[in-house]
């Protein structure tokens, strides 16, 4: 549907029109991977212009991301918001303690019309995602709803075009949908399809997603874009959880060094698309996709995570023709110190402010100290001293379960642990760092399972993930080694792992399940179940005055580069 293209990193002002023959420009205003952040986010962001100078500002919020969304749609008598997913879950606890209920309620006030489903959507089971469409206060979850009002649901509506029943076919939620926008100069008609990533069941704990198919993207995308056309489109807009990697600034738009594995799915898609909102990676980008497949010719877009960006999107349609004539973007740093345009929205903030405080007296129950702070992992494959000080929290947790060695996948860990100037942690530092809630699980397993294990965390399916592992394990390995022989040594307490032997090992009921893809994990037995992971952190830092974080050195790369 794209006939002409302009990419501008500039402000998109609407483009004056004279009569009903004229162009209409469309907003656009993206979002992608929220996952519950109402609050400003705790750290100051590190802002690097185009230019290359950067600057540290207080980013995000609820109440500064709707007043910039506002701001934006009250620019344009023509204007849509949709979000490529992750609204939800791996939320800080002012969102997650309370089963994400504000998080839902607030994006339908800011003004959301459609969201891709995500992979964090299904952390709490397909169910309870459709209770987070529908309302209501049915309990599926270990945490009781509407703690502190009736949930009435989205206002905006889930799709999801590549997640249906095994059953009998049908989408989990609508595959794609319209939205006719009237305005000065006639109606224009906008199809919107939202979908996850096809990789979503590894991802997510298997039983959330029980009973579900999840197909190819660009496929499911395809599928919808005819019938669209024919019932009238004027542009086609794809939502989509999956992303790409850009090393450019956030307000420097381009598609240098663009890669990842939306890349191949934008490759395939049906040339009638006319714009690709993407999230997952947690990336900010703005490429126009006519530079590297002229064929396409849309714009890729990202917006970060947290809502510490929108993208606005203006596509430039004409009426006459029913086809997107023109594309722009720009990525929109959300200040939450008052120096975003329309700084905060007031009805918002209140409405935050009203669940962190039925969260403060949960949030601020000091937990114990620590002597300098538990940086987060980078890549998956990074060892760190949080990561072991989780692992060594689990196994002591549960030696009475009979557990000698402890795994903690490094992708659950979602934040670093950032305590007061005394050292102090609150349950709210910890929640932070693993907001899942997932309970502790030890199984037995032979040597030669435990080591097929160690292989999966380096094999061709999925993403290349270390665990972080308790005190006594070590592990070598090495990436130039042929997939199934890329673990060089493994040993507990000195001692090799033997094959012949048995090994009680605890993880999370994430993994428990066979999450991650770590399918090996389903092969243990005589399991036990034994405490939630956070009373297992919370117990061992009570232990010390002052706990002193694990040093790094039990995961070794012996990869030659």
């Amino acid at each position: 549907m794209s006939a002409a293209f302009v990419l501008c990193a500039c402000a998109t002002t609407p483009p004056p029109v004279a009569g009903p023959q004229a162009t209409i420009p469309v907003r656009i205003v993206g979002i992608n991977d929220f996952h519950g952040n109402l609050e400003p986010i705790r750290r100051p962001f590190t802002y690097v212009h185009g230019e290359g100078s950067t600057e540290q500002v207080q980013v995000g919020g609820v109440a500064a991301l709707a007043a910039v969304v506002g701001n934006l749609r009250g620019s344009s008598p023509y204007s849509l918001v949709v979000s490529a997913g992750d609204l939800i879950s791996a939320s800080p606890l002012v969102s997650s303690l309370f089963l994400d209920e504000p998080t839902v309620t607030a994006m339908g006030r800011l003004g959301l019309e459609f969201s891709a489903v995500g992979n964090h959507e299904f952390d709490r089971g397909w169910r309870e995602l459709k209770r987070m469409q529908n309302g209501g206060c049915e309990q599926l979850t270990m945490r009781a709803p509407c703690q502190v009002e009736q949930f009435a649901g989205a206002s905006f509506t889930i799709l999801s075009a590549n997640v249906a029943f095994a059953e009998n076919g049908e989408t989990l939620f609508p595959a794609a949908e319209l939205k006719r926008l009237d305005g000065p100069n006639g109606e224009v008609v906008v199809g919107v399809i939202g979908l996850t990533l096809k990789d979503t069941p590894s991802l997510v704990t298997p039983g959330g997603v029980e009973g579900l198919v999840f197909s190819d993207e660009a496929q499911a995308i395809n599928r919808q874009v005819q019938p669209l056309v024919d019932q009238g489109a004027d542009a086609i807009v794809v939502a989509i959880h999956q992303g790409l990697y850009s090393n450019l600034p956030p307000d420097a738009p381009g598609c240098d060094g663009i890669e990842g594995p939306l890349q191949a799915i934008l490759a395939e898609i049906d040339p009638r698309v006319d714009l690709v909102v993407s999230g997952h990676t947690h990336q900010t980008y703005i490429c126009d996709f006519a530079t590297i497949d002229p064929v396409r010719r849309f714009l890729v877009t990202s917006a970060g995570y947290g809502g510490t960006f929108v993208t606005d999107i203006v596509l430039t349609i004409d009426p006459v023709r029913g086809d997107v004539v023109g594309s722009a973007a720009r990525n929109v740093l959300v200040r939450s110190d008052g120096a975003s345009a329309g700084a905060i929205d007031h009805d918002l903030a209140a409405y935050v402010a009203r669940y962190t405080a039925a969260a403060r007296e949960v949030a601020e129950r000091p937990v114990g100290r620590i002597a300098g702070d538990g940086r987060k992992p980078g890549p998956a494959t990074e060892e760190t001293s949080l990561g072991n000080a989780i692992a060594d929290a689990q196994l002591f947790a549960t030696r009475d379960a009979g557990a000698r060695i402890a795994f903690m996948n490094n992708s659950g860990i979602r934040a670093g642990l950032v305590p007061a100037a005394d050292g102090t942690l609150t349950f709210g530092d910890i929640f932070t760092v693993q907001p899942f809630s997932n309970q502790l699980v030890t199984k037995s397993f032979t040597g030669e399972q435990l080591l097929a294990l160690l292989e999966q965390q380096f094999d061709d399916e999925g993403f290349v993930q270390t665990f972080s592992a308790s005190q006594g394990f070590a592990l070598t390995y090495d990436m130039n080694r042929p997939a199934g022989a890329r673990v060089v040594a493994a040993s507990l307490d000195g001692q090799p792992i033997d094959p012949a032997a048995s090994y009680r090992v605890t993880m999370n009921s994430f993994l428990a399940a066979g999450g991650d893809s770590f399918t090996v994990f389903t092969q243990g037995e005589d399991s036990a179940v034994g405490p939630v992971d956070l009373d297992a952190l919370e117990l061992w830092l009570r232990l010390e005055e002052v706990r002193t974080l694990p040093p790094t050195g039990r995961i070794t790369d012996a990869t030659t580069r």
